[in-house]
């Protein structure tokens, strides 16, 4: 069996990746490691929460589905007629995981031994779903459970309050589990429907990092493929309503069992829709400059708000991108939210005020590109983040490249025209009294 491989190289990081396209389409990487024990493996989809209204190419149906379909399948495929797959992956000696994100499922598992199987039993269960009205009315009770206890979730719920202040029509602003009403109306023919469509080879990637033999992968992908009969699928058309640049509401707030109150606060980057590969990658890469830049623990902003006890050492701040959405979000835990509030918008301000020096842009430069650097130890890291930006059309080995074309000055044109008053949203988790 021929299967040809492309070299994918990263000079910076002295790394290289091989890939292939195996009929009826499916991307497979194989990054080496030699002398490393554990192997990685990923299987994805680009299939998320958002995509819930799409058209198949051929067909004249545009199909809406209900809202936590993606995290309902995901459940699911864990479950086949041989009973519960996470007990054959701990039989041999492998750890199997699985996570559903606004824009792409993901399956995997880690391990140090009987590498081969493993792969096997990963590529097996993602591909032979099995779904019966009784099995499908027991995950909605497991995953209503789950509903509930993420509704009772501090942190959850300011994050996705705030998605919902910031946005009025788009799919982000809904929590990726669905709702008790959602879940609800899944079936088992719309399980399937939704499994034909994203679940084809073609819209599939697999990754495996490790010290395995990238030849040995291909060939077994390419024989578990070929036994499936796949047909050739057309373009998967995904729709989503038209955003309004302005956010839905500028402030949110819910009372929770909490011992402090959490701040989340958001900006709506409406300019960044539509942005798609090394363009969409450059830009995200400048706001999480810029957002070092004012927010860094190496910052004096962020040791006079630890200070005051204004901030704890979870405070956080950062930027997410996809083609059709970007926000970006600060905020932890905080005794006065009113104040630290204050505080961040001051500090914005204060930031457009004096501009950025060209010596505190190349500092924060060399520590993004010394971060990534050092996390390429990670294979965990080096996976679930290649296909992530694949799936955006971007390249992941092409970020040290662009962090050094940065230029001081796109990070403060970006400090300009983003992080502005009326950009902004406010999401507040209170102490509930009593």
């Amino acid at each position: 069996m021929s299967i040809s491989w492309d070299i994918l190289k990263s000079p910076e990081l002295e790394e290289r990746a091989c890939r292939c396209l195996i009929e009826p389409g499916l991307e497979v990487y194989v990054l080496v490691k030699k002398g490393y024990r554990k192997k990685y493996a990923i299987f994805s989809t680009r299939f998320g929460s958002i995509d819930s209204r799409f058209q198949v190419e051929g067909s004249d149906q545009v199909i809406d589905v209900p809202d936590g379909v993606a995290h309902f399948l995901e459940h699911k495929l864990f479950e086949d007629e041989q009973g519960d797959v996470m007990e054959r992956f701990a039989a041999l000696g492998a750890s199997p995981n699985a996570f559903t994100t606004f824009t792409h499922t993901t399956y995997l598992f880690s391990g140090t031994e009987n590498f081969p199987d493993c792969l096997e039993l990963l590529l097996d269960f993602v591909q032979e779903p099995y779904f019966t009205r009784e099995t499908v009315q027991k995950e909605q009770g497991i995953i209503g459970q789950e509903i509930r206890m993420y509704q009772d979730h501090p942190q959850w719920r300011v994050f996705f309050n705030l998605l919902e202040a910031l946005y009025a029509l788009h799919p982000v602003r809904k929590d990726i589990t669905g709702s008790l009403e959602s879940i609800a109306r899944i079936t088992p023919e719309l399980l399937y429907d939704c499994y034909r469509t994203f679940y084809h080879p073609s819209n599939m990637a697999l990754f495996v990092v490790g010290d395995v033999d990238p030849r040995q992968v291909g060939e077994q992908v390419a024989a578990n493929l070929a036994r499936r009969n796949y047909r050739p699928l057309g373009e998967i058309r995904r729709f989503y309503p038209e955003e309004p640049p302005a956010v839905n509401r500028t402030r949110v707030s819910q009372e929770m069992v909490v011992s402090q109150p959490i701040l989340h606060l958001g900006f709506k980057d409406a300019e960044a829709a539509g942005l798609t590969g090394e363009e969409l990658l450059r830009r995200e890469l400048a706001m999480d400059l810029l957002l070092s830049i004012i927010f860094a623990p190496s910052e004096p902003l962020y040791q006079e708000l630890y200070e005051e006890g204004l901030i704890d050492d979870r405070f956080d701040a950062g930027y997410e991108a996809e083609n059709t959405y970007a926000f970006t979000l600060i905020g932890g835990e905080t005794r006065d939210p009113e104040l630290l509030y204050q505080r961040l918008m001051e500090a914005i301000h204060r930031q457009r005020r004096r501009g950025i020096p060209q010596e505190t842009f190349e500092r924060h430069r060399r520590q993004h590109l010394g971060e990534y650097i050092r996390r390429f130890n990670s294979l965990e890291f080096i996976a679930n983040n290649y296909l992530a930006y694949r799936f955006r059309g971007a390249d992941f080995f092409a970020v040290p490249a662009l962090l050094k074309q940065l230029k001081r000055e796109e990070v403060e044109s970006l400090l300009n025209s983003q992080l502005q008053e009326e950009q902004h949203a406010l999401s507040l988790v209170l102490p509930r009294p009593g």
